[in-house]
């Protein structure tokens, strides 16, 4: 395994070599990886090859078991943290497949959501009135081209797939993370979905504007896709390989065009000097 030096602190999110079960079954099998301020990465792989399970277990999913390694976010030692303090931190996942909460609006919930980030994070403007909360969010939803009365539904009930993934977006625009980590929030989208998720991302990236709060360029992601058509309109700075719980390949956007020409079943068995994008 390669060695990974850094200054934990100055980064945003430092992996050493980390190992997680399921039901005692090892889905990630040693994952170093560094993400720095601004930074985007995206982790590619087939189905199966613990992609989700690693988004997962850093956002504190109990189903997932750390077996050894680590993991700090921000200099701080992730893995001791419960999700919630996770959260607090500015730890965001968009979920693979969100959950459907009926007798909540997506407005109520997003306003509950926030207050709650806002006593914990300083780079959270202090909670508003519902009244001003409402106008915020209307704003953040005509930058994401999205309809007002969205935010008036039941939390993802009878939405459909696009919906929902849409909805996460928008709730990683009003909270505001310093790290998001995106469970295939591409899958099953059209073209139109897919461009407002990636504006959704991409906004998160421009220069701060504190009348929208947010967080100074120092935005940073974790993507996991399946595909490269997302990677078409964000500009991903180190792409990943990951097949069997392990990063087997990384390297620069060229990396996802090669595997939409060759798939993951020619390769990927050994790192080649491509693999120091992102480990020094």
């Amino acid at each position: 395994m390669m060695p990974v030096t850094r200054n934990a602190k100055s980064e945003t999110l430092v992996v050493t070599n980390l190992h997680v079960s399921v039901e005692g079954k090892e889905v990630v099998r040693g994952i170093s990886l560094i993400v720095r301020p601004g930074e985007i990465h995206a982790i590619m792989g087939p189905n199966g090859s613990g992609k989700s399970s690693f988004v997962n277990t850093l956002m504190g999913h109990p189903t997932f078991t750390v077996e050894s390694g680590s993991a700090q976010l921000f200099g701080e030692d992730l893995l001791a943290l419960p999700a919630s303090d996770r959260a607090a931190r500015g730890l965001f996942l968009a979920f693979q497949y969100p959950k459907e909460i009926a007798g909540v609006t997506l407005r109520g919930f997003l306003f509950a959501a926030y207050n709650a980030q806002s006593k914990r994070r300083e780079e959270l403007p202090k909670m508003i009135s519902p009244i001003k909360f409402k106008k915020f969010l209307e704003e953040k939803m005509q930058r994401l081209h999205m309809d007002a009365t969205f935010a008036e539904r039941f939390l993802n009930k009878g939405f459909s797939g696009g919906e929902k993934k849409k909805a996460e977006i928008l709730q990683m625009s009003v909270l505001q993370p310093r790290l998001a980590l995106l469970d295939e929030t591409d899958s099953g989208l059209d073209i139109d979905a897919l461009k407002i998720v990636a504006e959704g991302i991409n906004s998160m990236r421009r220069p701060f504007d504190s009348a929208q709060g947010n967080n100074q360029g120092n935005f940073s992601a974790l993507i996991v896709t399946h595909y490269a058509r997302l990677l078409e309109y964000v500009e991903p700075d180190h792409v990943h390989v990951m097949i069997d719980g392990k990063i087997l390949e990384s390297g620069g956007k060229e990396l996802s065009k090669k595997l939409e020409k060759e798939g993951y079943t020619t390769s990927r068995l050994k790192r080649t000097s491509s693999t120091a994008d992102g480990w020094k």
